[in-house]
């Protein structure tokens, strides 16, 4: 499905801002959904009204456990899946970081330990992907989802097969994670919210487990004991820093990149130009 966030050119940013009533900020989003829902040209797809009927119904309850945390409806996410542990953490971008927002728990997801290699094989993935706004279906035949973005750059290199991964509604898997429909209209109100708010893209970074060194020399033996501790980089990377680290794929592995040295880089190359004029 390839959607686009429709959102009216005089429609303020869907989120809230600090100081503003709850039931304010309720109202706000209730209006703002069902506005988005009809508007938009005729050859681009929209939201829907079950969709936004769903999410003005999710957002009073979502709203005041944020306003408690100190969070906002609209911040940039960013979501890791454990698969033993069958948890989603949604993390939002708090004060220059990421913070733990709240642990999902995983009603269903399909195999073992381990990555997704074809088509078929009833095996959820593992590794680091990325969703923009075309990968949300609010059609969804499982209540509310979105695509994770399998196979990627580094599966495709490998020849791993398999499309139309998800995280959706219901208590059922084929490779996806089942969230059940509760859980998943929260899940995708956020997710909507932050890409209708300017984040491009949110990273969805999926686990076996989380990998520690303790938990990597209890599964010292496994066959895929190489490719956990090329996925340990990208776990490390955001354990020490609370910022999703820039991911890219070459050679039959992932290279991980931390945001905070890339930008301490960007600075010394910046500051080396200034020096030679």
């Amino acid at each position: 499905m390839n959607m686009s966030l429709v959102v009216p050119d005089s429609a303020a940013p869907l989120g809230f801002r600090a100081g503003v009533p709850l039931f304010r900020s309720v109202l706000l989003v209730l209006v703002l959904l069902v506005f988005q829902a009809r508007a938009g040209a005729a050859d681009r797809p929209v939201l829907g009204t079950r969709a936004a009927k769903l999410m003005a119904q999710t957002a009073p309850r979502l709203q005041e456990e944020l306003t408690r945390k100190g969070f906002r409806l609209g911040t940039p996410l960013f979501i890791r899946i454990f698969k033993l542990d069958s948890t989603l953490e949604v993390w939002l971008q708090k004060e220059g970081s990421f913070q733990l927002f709240k642990t999902y728990p995983i009603c269903s997801y399909s195999g073992y330990p381990g990555p997704k290699l074809y088509e078929g094989d009833w095996q959820s993935p593992e590794g680091f992907y990325t969703v923009g706004p075309e990968q949300l279906n609010p059609r969804s035949q499982y209540h509310l989802s979105f695509d994770i973005g399998y196979p990627n750059g580094y599966d495709r290199a490998r020849k791993r097969t398999g499309s139309s991964i998800m995280v959706h509604g219901g208590c059922s898997s084929r490779g996806c994670f089942a969230m059940t429909d509760h859980w998943i209209e929260e899940i995708f109100l956020l997710a909507y919210s932050a890409l209708n708010s300017g984040q491009e893209r949110f990273s969805v970074h999926i686990f076996p487990f989380p990998l520690t060194a303790e938990n990597l020399a209890k599964f010292g033996s496994s066959p895929w004991i190489g490719f956990w501790k090329n996925l340990q980089e990208g776990y490390a990377a955001f354990e020490q820093t609370h910022q999703p680290p820039v991911i890219t794929a070459k050679n039959g592995r992932y290279l991980v990149q931390s945001r905070i040295r890339l930008a301490m880089a960007r600075k010394r190359d910046n500051q080396a130009v200034t020096r030679k004029r």
